[in-house]
């Protein structure tokens, strides 16, 4: 039997605004326990929202990334439903008519670019938190009660973890460079819910549609999406059936755990907030937002390909960040090797440096320009620059002084090396002779011989130079 996989993701982005969407209350992660909060994000009787302009323009900038129509008229309801986190008995949304529509995303793929439909972004406020306790108690924290979120809707594109995944990096990284959220899903302003079935292509059959709540990082998606799509192909193949379920992601046993059975659709009566007009966005609103945009994550990495010869592995790493992107910018307004640039940050930098906590460097890019320097123009080889950095991370120092310190300048006396290519060629007659015979990769075991004896501080291009020359001449 050959199946295909169907994955809708709901992806909630808090936005990082000062203040909640519909009060003044600071909207800043963690904190004392219920110390931002007012009687509007409560809930209390007579309490008003007054939704935050900003959230709007957040909001309005996630939707011109994602390529979505952005509504001059919008509406606010509210979706009723009952838990302990929804002090208010309901959330303030968008539904039937959301700020954005119709958008998409375009993902790299295996069979090429594809693009990712997204039905619509609404905004929304979040939720309170439970505490649970080791005893079992569960306290409730309502300080997120009213921070500002979107939610990102897709429509079914998605036919992999893979692609699920690229989603969500493309989506993290234009969000991230818009300056719109942290996405830090470890904190919990990005958070996934999968919507996942499989369809036997033979028969036309689909499986009943479960949804994966919560999951908290890129490879929880991706290890429900696995499981699940082989959990609802082996049910089919037992012939067994199932209602459309709630799951959870369980990391510890690496399954999919059912939380509930849909045995009907969701209720949640919306009906418009009385509270709020329509939310109306002119189009010189609109404007003003869009003059704000930065630069997004597809067009840099297209430029860095054009400017900067760039393979496009390379841009797309090196874009990968707004900070990384800028830092690699300015250096290269300095040094004009633009791959050797890009070879050194990409592997000998991003090694030592974990991008989702920043990008910040011990010491200022001059430095590392002036390291790149001492290896283009020979002072030290390859290896001994790797090795100078490495110090400037973990003990500080400039590369010039580290280069002394370390004893790893290159030799510039010709005549000193040629007494060392002398010694190896005589202690080596057989190496020669496979040489002369054709065998040219036995020159690198020589080299090898030369940079030993000289304690890695000969030139190896001025070794090789000299010894083919030599050998030439046997």
């Amino acid at each position: 039997m050959t199946y295909r996989t169907i994955v809708g993701l709901e992806i909630h982005v808090e936005l990082s605004t000062k203040t909640k969407a519909f009060c003044g209350c600071e909207n800043k992660y963690g904190g004392e326990p219920n110390t931002r909060v007012c009687p509007v994000c409560l809930g209390m009787p007579g309490a008003l929202p007054v939704l935050n302009k900003e959230v709007v323009e957040y909001a309005a900038m996630a939707g011109k990334a994602f390529n979505c129509t952005i509504h001059g008229k919008s509406i606010f309801e509210r979706k009723n439903y009952f838990y302990p986190d929804l002090v208010k008995g309901y959330q303030l949304t968008q539904n039937q008519h959301a700020l954005c529509n119709d958008g998409y995303v375009e993902i790299d793929t295996e069979g090429g670019k594809k693009k990712i439909g997204i039905h619509q972004i609404q905004i929304e406020e979040d939720t309170g938190k439970a505490l649970h306790s080791d005893d079992r108690d569960s306290l409730m924290d309502y300080n997120r009660c009213g921070v500002p979120l979107i939610e990102i809707v897709t429509e079914p594109d998605m036919a992999s973890s893979d692609e699920a995944k690229a989603f969500l990096e493309a989506v993290r990284s234009s969000l991230r460079y818009l300056e719109i959220s942290d996405c830090k899903m470890e904190e919990g302003s990005m958070r996934c819910d999968v919507n996942i079935n499989v369809e036997n292509l033979e028969t036309g059959q689909r499986s009943a549609i479960a949804e994966i709540k919560n999951l908290n990082s890129f490879r929880a998606v991706g290890r429900a999406i696995d499981f699940e799509t082989k959990r609802q192909i082996d049910l089919m193949e037992a012939g067994g059936e199932e209602k459309k379920t709630t799951r959870r992601w369980d990391d510890v046993k690496t399954e999919t755990v059912i939380m509930r059975v849909k045995y009907t659709e969701n209720d949640y009566r919306f009906v418009p907030e009385g509270d709020l007009p329509p939310l109306y966005v002119g189009q010189d609103w609109l404007d003003k937002i869009i003059d704000r945009m930065p630069e997004l994550p597809k067009a840099k990495m297209d430029r860095f390909i054009q400017d900067y010869k760039l393979p496009d592995y390379d841009a797309q790493v090196l874009t990968s960040s707004k900070e990384l992107a800028q830092y690699y910018e300015d250096l290269a307004k300095d040094f004009d090797d633009y791959n050797m640039l890009s070879n050194w940050i990409m592997g000998e930098v991003l090694r030592r440096v974990d991008l989702e906590e920043g990008f910040d460097l011990p010491f200022p890019g001059q430095d590392l320009l002036d390291l790149l320097r001492m290896v283009k123009e020979g002072k030290i080889n390859n290896n001994a620059g790797k090795k100078v950095l490495r110090a400037m991370f973990e003990e500080g120092g400039k590369p010039q002084d580290l280069v002394e310190k370390m004893g790893l300048l290159q030799m510039q006396d010709s005549s000193a090396m040629e007494s060392f290519v002398d010694q190896v060629l005589a202690e080596n007659p057989e190496s020669v002779d496979q040489i002369k015979a054709g065998k040219d990769r036995v020159l690198g075991f020589l080299v090898g011989q030369v940079m030993k004896k000289s304690k890695g501080k000969a030139n190896p291009q001025v070794v090789n130079q000299l010894l083919a020359e030599k050998i030439k001449a046997l």
